[in-house]
């Protein structure tokens, strides 16, 4: 029991900057409230006792702000980072050392009893302040949820899910692979990066393929002066303005971020 006590104390150490010492840690973050008195509901929901369960997590909620029925089943080391506003259903499972910010639902989708309506998160899954994951199906261990994405179809493992509906980005593929070389820290707060982003993504993509058009464009106008003053005939190209690149890719790329 104590060792498990440590190791939610312990993980909140690690993930969250702010933190300064155990004392602060047991007192001050309604996160770890939550999880304890969870654990106390879900004893009583699962011996039985489902009215207690429920009165337990309804004062859990009062206390923390933190909704968590009493029959969802949440791992070791999970972090409830702020988490003012986080609601978790029936049948949602949370795996070991997720973390999960404010605002977030692991809601369902289906009004049939005793089914299989809400999330299961694997090992390790970041969702973000203001997420919506809504659905009986998996998010794979290492994925990652945007902040305020609506996810209502399986992530797979290590990928990362924006938006509204949210689109999948998979894993960089062999980002871990070489283990000489120093390794950035696993965890990623607030799951998501900038270089996440789909569709500033593909604003790139397309910035970058109209720079180089124009490049080529350019080259080809100028093999056409050439040509002409070589053959004393009259220059066929359009002014000075072809000749010369005009497209400014990084005033587009500063729009949309680099």
């Amino acid at each position: 029991m104590f060792s498990r006590l440590r190791s939610d104390i312990q993980c909140i150490l690690e993930r969250d900057p702010a933190a300064r010492s155990t004392f602060e840690v047991l007192t001050c973050y309604p996160g770890l409230h939550a999880l304890w008195l969870h654990r106390r509901a879900h004893w009583c929901w699962t011996h039985g006792l489902k009215w207690l369960g429920r009165f337990i997590s309804h004062l859990a909620r009062w206390f923390t702000g933190i909704e968590i029925h009493p029959g969802a089943k949440i791992g070791e080391r999970v972090f409830f980072d702020h988490a003012m506003g986080v609601v978790v259903g029936e049948t949602a499972e949370i795996g070991d050392g997720c973390t999960i910010y404010q605002g977030v639902t692991l809601g369902g989708t289906s009004l049939y009893k005793g089914a299989k309506r809400h999330p299961t998160l694997g090992k390790d899954v970041v969702v973000s302040a203001g997420a919506k994951v809504l659905g009986g199906f998996e998010v794979g261990d290492g994925a990652k949820i945007g902040s305020n994405a609506v996810v209502i179809k399986p992530v797979p493992a290590g990928a990362t899910a924006v938006g509204i509906p949210a689109r999948i980005i998979p894993s960089k593929a062999g980002e871990s692979a070489d283990v000489t070389e120093p390794q950035a820290p696993k965890f990623t707060a607030y799951g998501i990066t900038q270089e996440d982003d789909p569709l500033s993504q593909a604003m790139r993509g397309l910035v970058k393929s109209a720079g180089s058009q124009e490049h080529q464009i350019a080259l080809l106008w100028q093999a056409i002066e050439k040509l002409s003053a070589g053959q004393h005939t009259q220059s066929c190209v359009p002014g000075d303005a072809a000749l010369k690149e005009q497209f400014e890719a990084g005033k587009f790329n500063d729009l949309i971020g680099k």
